[in-house]
């Protein structure tokens, strides 16, 4: 007898937050052979360990190396289960400009929502990490998107969202785009004071909360 989705996305987080990439293999296989929304898998179980992990990260229980392991674990299951998600098709595409923010190396958060977003059907330009705010205006403007996310797992580079958001009203195009700010020392207050639009937890908020613009957009 299979076992049940609430089981199986309990035991993917436990196989990414002790780094154990085979069971996550194992176990990614075992959700598509019993017919479970790959979408669903990852959002509810690999992704689910990786927050577990973040949080004995913040907490000093893992360092670098554990974390990096983690991810190792949680990418292993995502290359499993990836063909398998259903892409949502729009019929127009709306573009969304993600990165993290300068200082900052950190990208397994901004990976795991780059893939939810596109899986939703949004084209993404991907910046990669370390990213200085005048690159998330330029490419925005040039891309021609509809929503910048920025994200940051490091207190001492909060700043750089907030600069910026000052740069888009310096070159007076703030309007043109909706704000999304996110990561683990990010808060919804802290979006509030710089001035974002919105503040997402982890990457299937991002995804309603991108949808919920692009509806407003539209």
């Amino acid at each position: 007898m299979p076992r049940t989705k609430q089981e199986l996305y309990a035991l993917l987080s436990d196989a990414v937050v002790e780094m154990d990439e085979d069971t996550s293999v194992a176990l990614s296989n075992e959700s598509v052979e019993a017919g479970y929304d790959a979408f669903e898998t990852i959002d509810q179980g690999l992704a689910k360990g990786m927050e577990r992990a973040g949080k004995l990260f913040d907490e000093s229980e893992y360092f670098v190396p554990e974390l990096l392991m983690c991810a190792d674990a949680l990418n292993a299951g995502v290359n499993i289960l990836k063909p398998y998600i259903k892409t949502e098709e729009q019929s127009e595409k709306h573009r969304i400009v993600i990165g993290v923010i300068e200082g900052d190396t950190h990208d397994i958060g901004k990976n795991l929502v780059k893939l939810m977003l596109s899986s939703a059907g949004f084209e993404v330009i991907d910046l990669g990490r370390d990213v200085p705010p005048i690159s998330f205006v330029e490419n925005a403007i040039k891309e021609n998107a509809e929503i910048i996310m920025m994200s940051s797992l490091m207190t001492t580079t909060m700043d750089g969202m907030k600069e910026t958001i000052q740069l888009l009203n310096e070159k007076g195009v703030r309007e043109q785009f909706k704000v999304a700010v996110g990561g683990g020392p990010v808060s919804s207050g802290f979006a509030e004071k710089i001035g974002a639009d919105g503040y997402s937890s982890n990457a299937n908020q991002a995804v309603k909360l991108a949808n919920e613009w692009c509806r407003q957009i539209k």
